[in-house]
């Protein structure tokens, strides 16, 4: 929703941007409250002048710019105990807020709101100092956002760094206690149980990962300036495990609720990690930024040390559950690990590959929680490039790592882990170049069922001809499907989506090929899709991604596979029982 033109005080029109219908604010009607996220919007602004004024300040010395925060800071005085409590429903509960509907937007706009009324506590009276901490500051931390009280989660990290920063101010022992030591959600255990072992994030996606990162540096630093000291390896592992995980244009992968974004976008934060950390590959991130952000002014360095200059190799991530698979100009990463929690995706076994500067095979990623889209598409396990039964998404899992090599042909073999009752799903994916990539699917059920591989590639298919139409179920996933085609065979098929990526299956067991059009990173980005259905109680598929044009064939006997093609011909030995792959190549 766009905003448009003023109609009255703290009242706007909006605009859809989809088809131009101009539609009223209701503030009696928080669904339809939209004059309320303009106002947030304010008061985030308000905060973010109030910390800049106090920066200026420091930096110049001259008294005006302090006097406008103190402007601000007594006007939040006099309102902000008028402003009633609400969450997104419009309750006076526990978990909303007054500047905003949750608690987590208390936090974010407590956190500059504190950071810049330090900055000019030198230039307030008594009295001021008073009135702020009785009438704003101690009540948006304890009678707002101290009493919802949440787990390990990166809204709990900005909550302890709102209360901590508060606290450190006010020299407030009880707050920074709260924040820090708390043992079931203070800053020490969400670090000890919510960063992975290699430096992820536990829900599973990048964009909450440098959200947290985005809590957690404020109040670092707040302790740093008062003598408490809260660094810990931890947070350089969280610093570092971006650079190891980005395509090689620094894109990250956006598995789970992320939207697809650079790793540049975040080129701020790496300012404050090369300030308090050493490693010299975070000037990969800074060299191709403007380096004109709040935190380059605060911590930013002026020289950058040189990055290394070593090949990335594959690599395998048990604490977090991806695998890397790497050449030069090819990235795939396969995702096995924890589910993720509220922001993960259905989707285990699931892979992005990025190939000659572009994402070829991608992940939808995410869209607004509050659109049905959010659950009947983007989290479905139809919407990645994986295995589901019954036409119905995978169950929360946690897949295992069964053997892994970083080359020279890279691959990796994964459990799926408890998707579905009765059933094993085992993926094996294999780098044999950088224009090939070969998969062999192991699906062992206790019973029947239909099984449907989806792969969804960027581009267009190639034609699809002599195809009968298939009508969609109308279930979550499939029932945002369009330009439905099946055809069956259980010969070998080659599906191509442009004059250089094909899809080749090998023969097999009975298969429906059924091809559409699925959703994108929005609903108006269309996307190939190839859903290979059987019924079977177990099934192999055995196919491959070609990225160079070049034609594969596949003959196979049990667990070998030979793979055919340009001319080259490697053998491949796949036993999931027995958790091993070998790879042979013959002229």
């Amino acid at each position: 929703m766009e905003k448009g033109a003023q109609i009255g005080p703290w009242h706007w029109k909006f605009i859809c941007p989809v088809d131009h219908e101009v539609i009223e604010s209701d503030p009696k009607n928080p669904s339809r409250d939209f004059d309320g996220c303009v106002i947030s919007s304010i008061h985030d602004d308000y905060a973010s002048l109030i910390r800049d004024c106090g920066l200026v300040y420091q930096v110049t010395g001259d008294k005006k710019y302090a006097a406008k925060a103190r402007d601000i800071l007594l006007a939040y005085v006099a309102k902000y105990p008028t402003y009633p409590l609400h969450n997104i429903h419009g309750e006076a509960k526990v978990g909303g807020g007054k500047v905003g509907p949750q608690t987590l937007d208390e936090a974010v706009w407590a956190i500059p709101v504190c950071q810049g009324a330090d900055l000019i506590w030198d230039q307030l009276s008594d009295s001021d100092r008073e009135t702020i901490a009785k009438n704003l500051l101690e009540p948006a931390a304890r009678e707002v956002i101290l009493p919802h009280k949440m787990p390990i989660h990166n809204i709990q990290c900005w909550k302890n760094s709102a209360v901590g920063s508060i606290g450190l101010l006010l020299d407030d022992k009880e707050l920074v206690k709260d924040a820090i030591d708390d043992p079931d959600r203070g800053y020490r255990v969400q670090l000890e149980k919510g960063v992975m072992p290699d430096g992820a994030w536990w829900e599973g996606a990048w964009g909450y990962h440098f959200y947290t990162l985005n809590a957690l540096w404020p109040l670092v630093e707040a302790g740093r300036n008062c003598g408490i000291d809260l660094m810990d390896p931890r947070l350089k592992k969280m610093c570092d495990a971006p650079l190891v995980f980005a395509m090689p244009d620094l894109a990250m992968p956006n598995f789970n609720d992320s939207g697809r974004e650079s790793l540049v976008a975040y080129a701020y934060l790496y300012e404050w990690a090369n300030a308090r950390f050493d490693n010299p590959d975070y000037s990969r991130v800074l060299s191709k930024s403007d380096r004109q952000s709040t935190l380059a002014l605060c911590f930013g360095k002026e020289t950058l040390a040189a990055p290394t200059t070593a090949t990335r190799s594959s690599s395998n991530h048990e604490g977090s559950g991806y695998a890397i698979l790497q050449s030069p100009n090819t990235w795939l990463c396969l995702k096995y690990g924890p589910d993720g929690g509220g922001h993960g995706h259905f989707d285990k076994l699931h892979f992005i590959l990025y190939h000659d500067g572009e994402i070829v095979m991608p992940d939808p990623g995410t869209t607004r929680y509050g659109t049905p889209l959010h659950n009947e598409w983007y989290r479905t396990t139809l919407a990645h490039n994986t295995l589901l039964l019954d036409e119905t998404s995978q169950k929360p899992a946690t897949g295992k790592s069964l053997a892994f090599s970083a080359g020279p042909m890279p691959y990796i073999m994964a459990d799926a882990g408890d998707i579905a009752a009765g059933v094993e799903f085992i993926r094996t994916a294999v780098m044999l170049n950088e224009n090939l990539i070969v998969f062999v699917d192991d699906v062992q059920c206790d019973k029947p069922h239909t099984l449907d591989l989806a792969i969804h590639c960027e581009g267009s298919w190639g034609g699809r001809a002599s195809v009968a139409r298939w009508d969609t179920p109308k279930k979550d996933g499939y029932k945002h499907l369009s330009d439905a085609t099946v055809r069956e065979t259980a010969d070998g098929i080659r599906l191509p989506l442009n004059p250089k990526v094909a899809i080749d299956l090998a023969a097999g067991d009975d298969t429906e090929i059924i091809t559409a059009m699925g959703l994108g990173m929005s609903p108006t980005h269309l996307v190939p899709v190839a859903i290979l259905r059987r019924n079977a109680k177990s099934t192999r598929y055995v196919w491959a991604i070609s990225l160079a044009g070049q034609v594969v064939k596949f003959t196979s006997n049990v667990n070998d596979v030979d793979v055919h093609s340009d001319g080259k011909l490697w053998h491949l030995s796949v036993d999931p029982l027995a958790a091993k792959c070998a790879i042979n190549t013959a002229e």
